[in-house]
Parts: structure tokens; sequence; C-alpha cells
């Protein structure tokens, strides 16, 4: 079986879910932003000066949460949803994977004790 963006979970595409995180996304670090909150930022380089995905047409979004950095890369097509500030360069990606931003984001509503 071939996976693809249409691949389904039986009630969702691997389309819509990414859909999903990229509006949740930015309503989220655009309501940070507002509240001046995380140095919520986007970025058509990384912290190093590099391009995402060697690619132009990529950029980075950054929060600095408490709990640590977080971040995701979106097709530039979606640059102006963001409201958030725009830097030269994102800051230092601190080595954060997937799963880092995933106990972050846990840790930030639900502190552990």
């Amino acid at each position: 079986m071939e996976i693809n963006e249409n691949t389904s979970d039986g009630y969702h595409t691997f389309k819509e879910l990414y859909e999903f995180r990229r509006l949740y996304n930015t309503g989220l670090f655009n309501e940070w932003a507002k509240l001046g909150l995380y140095n919520v930022h986007k970025s058509r380089r990384h912290g190093d000066g590099s391009i995402p995905f060697g690619d132009e047409d990529w950029f980075v979004v950054m929060a600095e949460l408490p709990t640590g950095q977080i971040s995701n890369h979106y097709n530039i097509k979606y640059w102006d949803d963001f409201k958030v500030p725009e830097k030269d360069r994102s800051n230092k990606w601190d080595g954060h994977t997937a799963q880092d931003v995933i106990e972050r984001l846990q840790q930030l509503i639900k502190p552990t004790k």
C-alpha cells in the first residue's frame, strides 16, 4: 500500500491532519505574539543561516517556551498567516525532536508537580 497525503486512519487523511496542525499552530503562535509571550518569531533562515530544506519556499516559526524551544516549518505561501515578528535568522535550534516538542507542550499545559 502506498502511503501519501490521502492515507487515512479511517477518520482523517494525513493532508487533513497536517492542515489541522498548521491552523492550530498559526492560531496559537499569533495569540502568543499578540500577548508578547515566548519570543515567537518567523524566519526564512535557521539560526545558523541555512535555508530550511535548502529551498526558499520554506520558513521556520519558533517559540521559546519556559519548558523549551518548539518550532515547525511551513511553505512560504503561509508566511502572511503568521502574524508574528520576523527575524533575519531564527533563534539557534536547541536540537529538539518531535517528541521533545510534544513533551514541552504537555509540560506547558499541565506542569508536573
